[in-house]
């Protein structure tokens, strides 16, 4: 049957087969190569000292246990200030507005444009506003803060796009059971819509994780164990990028570095996508 199949493709077809799967290859060797790379130079770097040490002689030597500290410090600002905003964001575009409205409309535009703008902007802009304006300085928190700012474009559109992908018989189903709004939108809709939430969430964090050029203008280049929110913090991106453009000898921590980045953007990826899944199975299961 296979054969059969392949023998009344035309050639438009067979090309496009070809382009697919040509693509799908280019991009898996791209990853295959940078892992490797990142493998070959940076695991023996890692080590229980080289996670909890300091780092020392401007990173060439030693850990990179604050970096840590101030990575999750800066990621646990914005994931708590992002996810309550987002989702209720979400929940007003896709339950409380229309979509032929002015708000509507001019809101998911806005969004849109903001989900495209340069970090380098959204650094600057928590510098003007977060670390002068607010007088929080060069601080954990005006990191945090610049990045949920970044994050919640992406979050908020994808969140609704999940909220508007629950079918409407959840929602005829409701009210004709009597329940209230509040009701529907939280044992109902929200459990339904954790796909999508959850896809806003890999992404965001994914690019919040990553980030150095906001990060450099808000949250500081300091790399000793931040005490506070308000202590400024070397963030891991941060810290890669400062070994290899401004330390001279401190490529092996780098590939140290960027192999802890990349494990811990693969665990939380991962993790996400087991939620989805198990999401998913209960969302089939309630059905």
């Amino acid at each position: 049957m296979v054969k059969t199949l392949s023998r009344s493709q035309n050639p438009r077809e067979r090309l496009a087969f070809v382009l697919v799967w040509g693509a799908a290859a280019v991009v898996t060797a791209t990853f295959c190569w940078l892992l490797g790379d990142i493998l070959w130079h940076g695991l023996s770097r890692l080590s229980w000292t080289f996670l909890t040490a300091p780092p020392e002689n401007a990173g060439r030597r030693g850990g990179i246990g604050p970096i840590l500290v101030s990575t999750f410090l800066i990621l646990g600002v914005c994931l708590a200030v992002s996810l309550p905003i987002g989702v209720g964001t979400a929940v007003l575009l896709a339950e409380f507005t229309s979509d032929q409205g002015l708000f509507g409309r001019m809101t998911r535009r806005s969004l849109d444009v903001l989900a495209g703008v340069p970090s380098i902007v959204f650094g600057l802009f928590g510098n003007a506003f977060f670390c002068k304006t607010l007088g929080l300085g060069f601080s954990i928190l005006s990191g945090g803060l610049t990045l949920a700012c970044m994050v919640l474009p992406i979050l908020i559109r994808s969140t609704e796009e999940g909220f508007r992908a629950v079918p409407a018989n959840y929602r005829l189903s409701a009210a004709a059971l009597g329940l209230s709004r509040t009701t529907t939108l939280l044992h109902l809709l929200l459990p339904a819509a954790v796909p999508g939430l959850i896809v806003g969430l890999v992404l965001g964090v994914g690019r919040a994780i990553a980030e150095t050029a906001a990060l450099i203008f808000t949250s500081g280049y300091v790399d000793r164990m931040p005490e506070s929110l308000l202590d400024s913090g070397r963030a891991l991106s941060i810290h890669i990028f400062d070994l290899s453009v401004n330390v001279s000898g401190g490529d092996a921590n780098a590939y140290g570095s960027a192999l802890v980045l990349v494990v811990l953007l693969l665990l939380i990826n991962s993790t996400a996508s087991w939620l989805a899944t198990v999401g998913l199975h209960r969302k089939i299961v309630s059905v």
